[in-house]
């Protein structure tokens, strides 16, 4: 992990910083040890939840850079383009200073490097716990900034926001299996960038749409998708969302890995989130794989759910009347 490769690095007098010089980092997350590259820099993070976790701890954090910078380091996401995309961004900061990239090897850091060969020099290379920690000196393509791209919908996304190609098949098929008489308050629990928040508010009997989403990217491609008035968008880890009053819908299409692992109990967590959140007769609309075992949470929080869905990947599930274990409150 980043918090072993950087204490290794600077151990072993391999982590040479600019002195002085301030330092940007991308994509640190909330229990990294950063305390290898000095106190002066700023970390940029946009998904929310390591965003809080590192303001708790007292560092610099933004969900873009500021000011000026003598060098950066590059935490790898799994996207490729969002990657090469932040790469850049880092050479571009760091004006000739040096530029650190770590990640873990199934994060694609092993073709990072050979692609970074072509365009300078890529030493040193440190290589524990699964991943390596390397300097790059050189330039890059100008065609490694990703902006926005614009689906044939219209639709505008973003490169590492989730399903940023098109629609979730998943989000679809919830989308089309929601009530035409959809009313009153609604929340969007992780909306991503738009795509349910967009088909809810076909309905006119939709008063205000929530729309919450940890990941600022996508927030602001919901934001450039949804330009209804009725929707309004908040920054928030939706298994820990507030919001002014209980809603009387929650329709969600929950994630359910945590990098690369499969982690259910995410999406048990926004079942959960999503019954506080409830008037006493709301009621929940959810798309799941079928295979994720979300029914005890359902039968332990709501009072009555059923599967809408014939397909054989998919489950839509409709929960009725929440079970009282404390409502989240602004």
């Amino acid at each position: 992990m980043l918090t072993d490769r950087l204490s290794f690095a600077r151990d072993a007098g391999a982590l040479v910083l600019p002195d002085p010089g301030r330092l940007c980092v991308f994509g640190a997350r909330g229990d990294d040890d950063l305390s290898p590259l000095g106190a002066d820099l700023q970390v940029v993070q946009g998904m929310k939840p390591e965003h809080d976790a590192l303001a708790a701890r007292g560092v610099d954090v933004a969900v873009a850079p500021s000011g000026e910078f003598a060098g950066a380091l590059v935490v790898l996401p799994r996207a490729r383009d969002l990657a090469r995309d932040l790469v850049a961004r880092a050479v571009a900061l760091a004006r000739g200073g040096p530029v650190w990239i770590d990640g873990q090897k199934t994060d694609g850091v092993d073709a990072m490097i050979r692609s970074l060969r072509a365009h300078g020099t890529v030493d040193p290379v440190i290589s524990k716990a699964h991943g390596k920690l390397f300097r790059f000196e050189g330039r890059v393509p100008d065609d490694w900034r990703a902006g926005e791209t614009v689906l044939p919908s219209g639709f505008v996304t973003r490169p590492g926001v989730f399903s940023a190609d098109a629609p979730d098949r998943g989000s679809e098929l919830l989308a089309e299996l929601l009530p035409e008489g959809l009313k009153g308050t609604v929340a969007d629990l992780g909306a991503g960038w738009g795509y349910l928040a967009a088909r809810i508010l076909e309905r006119p009997g939709v008063t205000a749409l929530h729309l919450v989403e940890a990941d600022h990217a996508a927030l602001e491609c919901a934001r450039a998708n949804v330009r209804d008035p009725r929707a309004v968008f908040h920054w928030a880890d939706a298994t820990r969302a507030r919001l002014p009053d209980p809603v009387d819908h929650v329709v969600m299409n929950p994630p359910f890995h945590t990098g690369r692992k499969a982690d259910p109990a995410l999406g048990r967590a926004f079942i959960a989130a999503a019954a506080g959140l409830l008037k006493p007769a709301g009621q929940l609309w959810l798309v799941a794989n079928r295979h994720l075992p979300y029914e005890s949470v359902l039968s332990e929080r709501f009072a009555k759910s059923a599967d809408l869905s014939n397909d054989p990947a998919f489950k839509v599930i409709h929960a009725e009347r929440p079970r009282r274990a404390g409502r989240p409150r602004a």
